[in-house]
C-alpha cells in the first residue's frame, strides 16, 4: 500500500502524522512511505532520518496527496487539501469531524474517501487509548497556561497557584473528571493549588477522591457548576461525548458572575467547547477576554509539544495504523472492532457522528 505522511498546514501544528520509527514498521512490513519534505522538523525529525527508515520524500502537498492509498496526518485536512486526495483513498488523523463544517463531509461522501478519526477509537472497556496520550498532554499543559496566565504581565490577577504561608492557593475548578480532567488535577495538587472536579458519573468522582483526598468533589448540576465557577480563580473545561460537538455546560451568565479577571481554560475546545463564550485561538494570540474574564481555547494544543505529542500519538495509533495498511480498511474494521467506532465516512455514507457539524475550528 502507498502510505503517504504530508506536512501540516494549520497554524502552529509542529506534529507529524509519523516519525522516522514509525516508518520503518512500514516500509519493513513492505509497504511504500511517502514522506512531505520537512514533514517532520516541528517534531525534530529530518527528511534524512525518513529515508535512513525507508521512507521516499517527495517535494510537493499533491504528491504526497495525490499518491496516498492511506494518508497519515495529524489535523483535520483544510478543504484545498481534501482536493487534492484522490477518490477512494483512507485518510487517518485526529480529525474531530463533529466541529468541522459541512463542505468538507459532503466533499468526502461525494469522493468515496474514508475517514478514521482517531479519537473516536474505543475498545470494548470504554478505552480510547489514542485519544487518552493527547487528553493527558491537554491536561497537564492547562497547569502551565493557566500558571502562565494568572501573571500580571499576561494580564492576571498577579497570583501563584500554590499561595504561602498566610496566602491562599488559587482555587481551580476542572469540570469532568475524564483523562483531561485527571492529569490536570495531578498537576494542579503538586503546585500547591485547592482542587474542585465536578463530573456527571459518581464512579469517575470516586475515582479522583481515591486518587486525590484532598481534593473536593461534586456532581456537575447546573447548581454546582454555577456555584463552583463563581469563586474560581482558574477554570478547565474538559468536557467529551465522543463523535458529538462538546456540551455547553458553562453559560454566558455563569461566567458573568466570575471573578474579574478569572481564567477560563476550554480544553474542549477542539470539540466545539464546554464553555457559552468560548471561541477557538491559536498559540500566537491564545486568549481574549469576555464578560471580563480570560479564556484561552487553542484547539491544538499538543501541536506546540510536537516531539513528544508526535511519539505519543504514533505508539498509540500504530496498531491500527498496521491493520488498515496490512489488510485494508473494510477487513481492519472486522479485525479491530474498536476501529469501527472510528469511521466517519465509508462509502459514501456517514458513520459514527451522533449529529451532523456546524462550527469549523
Amino acid at each position: 500500500m502507498n502510505i503517504c505522511i504530508p506536512k501540516e498546514r494549520r497554524p502552529f501544528e509542529y506534529r507529524v502524522g509519523m516519525s522516522p520509527h514509525g516508518v520503518r514498521v512500514l516500509t519493513s512490513r513492505g509497504h511504500t512511505v511517502y514522506v512531505e519534505h520537512e514533514a517532520g522538523l516541528g517534531a525534530g525529525f529530518s527528511d534524512e532520518d525518513y529515508e535512513n527508515a525507508g521512507a521516499r520524500i517527495v517535494y510537493s502537498p499533491h504528491e504526497a496527496f495525490g499518491r496516498a492509498d492511506l494518508l497519515v496526518k495529524v489535523a483535520r485536512p483544510l478543504l484545498e487539501e481534501l482536493h487534492w486526495m484522490r477518490p477512494g483513498s483512507v485518510l487517518v488523523g485526529l480529525l474531530h469531524l463533529a466541529s468541522a463544517k459541512q463542505d468538507k463531509i459532503t466533499y468526502m461522501l461525494e469522493n468515496d474517501i474514508t475517514s478514521v478519526a482517531l479519537e473516536q477509537i474505543e475498545e470494548d472497556d470504554g478505552e480510547r487509548p489514542v485519544l487518552k496520550p493527547m487528553s493527558r498532554i491537554g491536561g497537564l499543559m492547562s497547569v502551565q497556561v493557566a500558571a502562565r496566565l494568572l501573571q500580571n504581565n499576561h494580564g492576571g490577577k498577579g497570583i501563584i497557584l500554590g499561595g504561602l504561608p498566610g496566602v491562599p492557593p488559587a482555587e481551580v475548578v476542572i469540570i469532568g473528571a475524564g483523562v483531561v480532567g485527571s492529569c490536570a488535577v495531578r498537576g494542579f495538587i503538586g503546585l500547591g493549588a485547592h482542587v474542585t472536579v465536578l463530573d456527571i458519573s459518581q464512579n469517575a468522582l470516586e475515582k479522583i477522591f481515591r486518587d486525590y483526598p484532598t481534593v473536593a468533589t461534586l456532581p456537575a448540576t447546573k447548581y454546582n457548576i454555577a456555584r463552583s465557577v463563581a469563586y474560581a480563580d482558574v477554570v478547565v473545561g474538559a468536557v467529551l461525548r465522543p463523535g458529538e460537538r462538546a456540551p455547553i455546560v458553562v453559560t454566558r451568565e455563569m461566567v458573568r458572575a466570575m471573578k474579574p479577571r478569572a481564567i477560563i481554560i476550554d480544553v474542549s475546545i477542539d470539540q466545539g467547547g464546554c464553555v457559552e463564550t468560548s471561541r477557538p485561538t491559536t498559540h500566537d494570540h491564545p486568549t481574549y477576554i469576555e464578560e471580563g474574564v480570560i479564556h484561552y481555547a487553542v484547539p491544538n494544543m499538543p501541536g506546540v509539544v510536537a516531539r513528544t505529542a508526535t511519539h505519543a500519538l504514533v505508539t498509540a495509533a500504530m496498531p491500527y495504523i498496521l491493520s488498515i495498511a496490512d489488510h485494508g480498511i473494510a477487513r481492519a474494521m472486522v479485525e479491530k472492532p474498536a476501529l469501527a467506532h472510528a469511521v466517519n465516512t465509508y462509502k459514501g455514507e456517514l458513520r459514527n457522528l451522533a449529529r451532523l457539524p456546524h462550527q469549523e475550528k
